[in-house]
Formats: C-alpha cells, structure tokens, sequence
C-alpha cells in the first residue's frame, strides 16, 4: 500500500465517532423498604402509627455473646441504611453491649410516610422500640444526620439517655443562616436526575471518602436499585422530606445544653453540609467546619469533648475503624 493510501485510511479512522460507553448494567429491583438489600443481622418490624398513617419500624436487635448489662442504640445518618453499622456492632457485641440499630421511618426498611418527617416524631418512634425491647436506658451512638436525632432524643427523653457518641454529626450549625428554602418540587427534580455515578462522586465529594470503591458500592445500590420499584415516587418524596427536616428543625441551639456526657468524633477531612451548593457562593466556604464546630460547642459544654481523627472524612468510623473503636469503647467504659 502507498504512503498515501496508509495516511489516507489513518485520517478517516481520526475522524470515525468513537465507540460510545456501554449503558449501565440492569440493576436488580429492591422494594422501596429495601427488599432484596441484606442487612447483616435478622430484621424485626415494629408497627407504629404516625400522624392516623399505619407504619412499621425495622430494627436489628443483636445480643451479645457474654453480657455487660447495658444497651447501646445506634442512629444512622439520611444516606446510609443501618447495615453499614455493621463493624460498629461486631465491635458493641464483643465489648459486651446489646445493640439495637434502628432504620427510622423514612429510610431503610422501614416504611416510607405520605406525611412529613419530623425530629420529634423520629424521637418518639425511637422510644416506642426501647419500650418494646423493655429497655429504660442506653447509650447513643449516632452518626451523621442521627445525631441531630441524637440531640433531640436527649432533650426529650434525658432519663433514658446514658452516654452520648455524636460521629461526624451535621447539625452543628443552622443551615438557614447559609442557604434560602429551597420547594421540595425543585429538589425533587434534582434527585430524580442523578445517576449512579453522579451519586457515587457526590459521595465522594461531600463525604471525603476513604474507603475503595467496592465499599462504596453497596450505598449505590440501596439508592439507585428501588428506582425501578412502582412506589419509587413515594420513596422519593420522603427522602426530600428528610433535607426538609435537617433544613427546617435545626438542633445546634439545642446542644450545649445537653447533660449527658458526650463525645463528638470527628474526621478531620469532614467538610459535609447540606444545601451548601444552594447557598450565595461567598458564604459556601464557611459552611461545613465541622470538626471546629464540634470542638466550639464541646468547650460551652459541662461534659463533653471532641476528637478529630486524622485523614478520615464522613465516614469515619469506616475510615478509620481501629482509632474509632478505641474512643469510642474508651469513652463508654468510663
């Protein structure tokens, strides 16, 4: 072949369309109470009624192997169904502890309202399950949006309250200060939009995630694999409720006058704050300081203090599991 013929036929490759990416694969259906997503212990389902709507509350409940006598209740964050608890249980149980971890109503696998998501009722759903279990106190552990919950439990409920471990808590500032209220119509668009992978860099944006992407995988799936389910727009309606929520019900004003002693763990890379892409682009920076916050509201606080652990993010308790067990069992051991 010619030298011509050879530049020829390498220009008409140059300017051939490329092969455009495989579509994503089918993903398997789950229900929007994540039937078909496993959870690593056995599930129990507690019926409820909230505001006349008839609901059930899933709940793990795991004994420990030589009991210590005490009970620790753990409360997940709005992105996360409970099962990613699971090392924190395995470190509980063999510590002694009983462990309840409950998905609240909203998420997970437990029912998902028509009605609004509010603290107070999340609050009273939770103490509806120790009076079920026949438990009169425990210590909290919670992470992310579950120690908003965490706050107001404590508030309500001081007596039933032992200790209290806020992990990479939001919530530690008012987010109307920052961002405008946004119409649940708008942030239902949005959220209806995003892809798997669009999900998975936000998580790894928001979250400063740590963790390789198989660990990742499973928070994909629980969000993107009910999409598929014929009650998705009702799943989705109650997540843009819980924004509402964490927007609306703030609990920073709330926490330095907790009583109870408490720990705030913090990763050091944590910058997470919800509807900071909302926000006037001046003021996003100073959103999200979340491990001076903590330090801030734990010095106001008669018995509190915050740790901040290095070259860990949102996730902390996964990012770093050998430093956080150590606080954390350390604390509740005192």
């Amino acid at each position: 072949m010619s030298r011509f013929a050879v530049a020829f036929c390498a220009a008409l490759l140059a300017l051939a369309p490329t092969v455009a990416p495989a579509a994503e694969a089918p993903r398997e259906p789950y229900g929007i109470n994540l039937e078909g997503f496993p959870y690593p212990y056995p599930v129990g389902l507690l019926p409820l009624v909230n505001d006349g709507e008839q609901l059930r509350m899933a709940y793990m409940d795991v004994a420990p192997a030589q009991p210590n006598g005490r009970v620790a209740l753990l409360l997940h964050g709005r992105n996360f169904p409970s099962s990613y608890w699971a090392p924190v249980i395995k470190t509980l149980t063999d510590a002694g502890f009983r462990v309840v971890v409950p998905d609240q109503v909203g998420f997970g696998k437990s029912s998902k309202p028509a009605g609004e998501l509010h603290f107070d009722t999340l609050a009273r759903n939770t103490m509806t399950l120790l009076d079920h279990l026949g438990i009169a106190k425990a210590d909290i552990v919670a992470h992310s949006m579950g120690g908003m919950l965490a706050v107001r439990i404590a508030r309500a409920y001081p007596d039933r309250v032992a200790h209290l471990v806020l992990t990479a808590p939001i919530g530690l500032e008012d987010y109307r200060v920052y961002v405008p209220p946004i119409p649940s119509e708008k942030i239902i668009e949005s959220e209806d939009r995003l892809t798997a992978d669009g999900y998975r860099k936000q998580l790894e944006t928001n979250y400063a995630l740590k963790l390789p992407p198989e660990q990742v995988t499973p928070f994909i799936d629980a969000r993107f694999n009910l999409k598929q389910s014929a009650d998705y727009s009702r799943w989705l309606k109650s997540f843009v409720s819980s924004y509402q929520m964490i927007y609306r019900e703030p609990v920073v004003h709330e926490i330095p006058l907790l009583a109870q002693p408490m720990l705030f763990i913090m990763g050091a890379d944590d910058h997470n704050a919800p509807g900071r892409p909302n926000a006037p682009e001046a003021l996003r920076a100073k959103m999200g300081q979340n491990a001076e916050l903590a330090k801030g509201l734990a010095s106001r606080m008669g018995d509190a203090r915050a740790e901040v652990v290095a070259n860990a993010g949102h996730l902390v308790f996964l990012d770093a599991p050998q430093t956080y067990d150590r606080l954390l069992l350390d604390f509740l051991g005192r």
